[in-house]
């Protein structure tokens, strides 16, 4: 068995969340203010920063959330100006956290969240069809994490991350008048991040955090060819039409750098930049067992250059109590794109774009109840990808809601 290095169908299948198919959802009062981090009100820090849990005011605190996420793309060939339109099911990425005081200068916490992950959905016979018809991704991360007060206004903390997830990739052959569905479910890598987490007056929160990559491999997939019975032997797939493949896919490290400044008791502003680390993602090859449909000079191995670059993204958000029990957020925030338009692919389209958030936090006692939007507005990319012999032009439009909770007991 070859040993794959594909950054395929795990990575493909989240379009526009984020840049590229990194989904930022994970904190619904985060979402609110642009889905910035130096927040450490409740356990939802925790997944930005393991540090923040020191300064979580609270014993115990729980957060948990989700989010409906709402894409949309449209392809138009430049000739014959057809076009065709995804039929995307609703996002639904979740998290879950939650934060232990066990001593007063030490906090246990564990994250739960769903950092990459959601579907694409193409008509099964328009243009792109070789590339993608559909890519469902689904990729989960458990972080048990430690934080650690090191003076009343500095903390550092670390976790462990433990990931799975799965892929479910559906694209034409029509070299054999069939199509292929390339499927792992049990696709797992392991990865840590670190932090630091500041509070030097009343006035300042600061946090500096770093999420390792994760490499996800898929030892165990399965590619399962719809053609004729009759090219079984010519493919040297088995009796069920199926053949094995394996890979390994980067979920790519990721570096944030917040601040949140109490200009009054009552208003807060923060802000955040990300600096991610796609230029890992520089192919993607698909290593089949048997089955000769690659593109190398061992006809099972199938590579595709993708060329992502680096990327910045910057977030600016406010928060404002109206009341001790009324809080109105808003945001705006940037995502770059991790790929030229000449890099353009369908089954991870991605554009520039701007982002207006905001929301609104009730409280009730020790629960907290926090409701978010956001409406991007993506740049549209006319491309020429001749690697995959790919040209047009793409539009790309995207919606989000969320409701979180939260409860703190001291």
């Amino acid at each position: 068995m070859k040993k794959v290095l594909i950054s395929t169908a795990l990575l493909a299948g989240v379009l526009t969340y984020a840049g590229a198919f990194r989904v930022s959802l994970q904190g619904v009062k985060q979402l609110a203010m642009a889905h910035t981090s130096a927040h450490a009100g409740d356990a939802s820090v925790a997944f930005f920063n393991p540090a923040g849990m020191s300064f979580i005011p609270a014993k115990l605190s729980v957060a948990a959330g989700g989010f409906g996420a709402i894409t949309n793309v449209t392809y138009q060939n430049p000739t014959t100006l057809q076009s065709f339109e995804t039929d995307n099911p609703i996002g639904t990425p979740l998290y879950a956290a939650v934060a232990y005081k066990v001593l007063d200068n030490v906090s246990l916490g564990f994250s739960f969240t769903t950092p990459y992950g959601s579907t694409i959905q193409w008509p099964n016979d328009w243009e792109g069809n070789e590339i993608v018809q559909k890519l469902a991704l689904k990729a989960m991360y458990f972080q048990p994490m430690v934080s650690v007060k090191l003076a009343p206004w500095a903390s550092v903390g670390a976790s462990y991350i433990y990931a799975t997830g799965s892929v479910d990739w559906d694209k034409g052959l029509t070299l054999y008048n069939g199509s292929l569905n390339i499927k792992d479910e049990k696709a797992k890598g392991h990865g840590f991040g670190l932090g630091f987490y500041f509070q030097p007056d009343e006035k300042w929160d600061v946090s500096v955090a770093y999420r390792s990559p994760v490499n996800m491999k898929a030892d165990n997939g399965v590619a399962t060819f719809n053609v004729s019975p009759a090219l079984y032997p010519l493919i040297g797939i088995n009796a069920a039409g199926q053949d094995n493949f394996t890979a390994t896919l980067p979920l790519v490290e990721e570096y944030t750098i917040g601040a949140t400044f109490k200009v009054t008791p009552k208003w807060k502003l923060s802000a955040d930049m990300n600096y991610v680390g796609w230029e890992k993602y520089d192919r993607l090859t698909l290593d089949f067992a048997n089955a000769p449909i690659g593109n190398q000079a061992d006809p099972t191995v199938l590579t595709n250059i993708k060329d992502f670059h680096n990327t910045r993204n910057f977030r600016v958000g406010t928060e404002y109590l109206f009341t001790s029990k009324i809080a109105g957020r808003l945001g705006w925030y940037y995502d770059e794109s991790p790929y030229e338009d000449g890099n353009f692919i369908p089954e991870t389209p991605s554009f520039d774009a701007h982002a207006i958030t905001g929301g609104v936090g009730l409280k009730f006692g020790s629960l907290g109840v926090d409701l978010a939007a956001a409406k991007t507005f993506p740049k549209s990319r006319v491309f020429n990808n001749q690697n995959i012999n790919f040209a047009g032009q793409a539009k790309a439009n995207s919606f989000y809601f969320g409701l979180g909770v939260n409860y703190n007991i001291n």
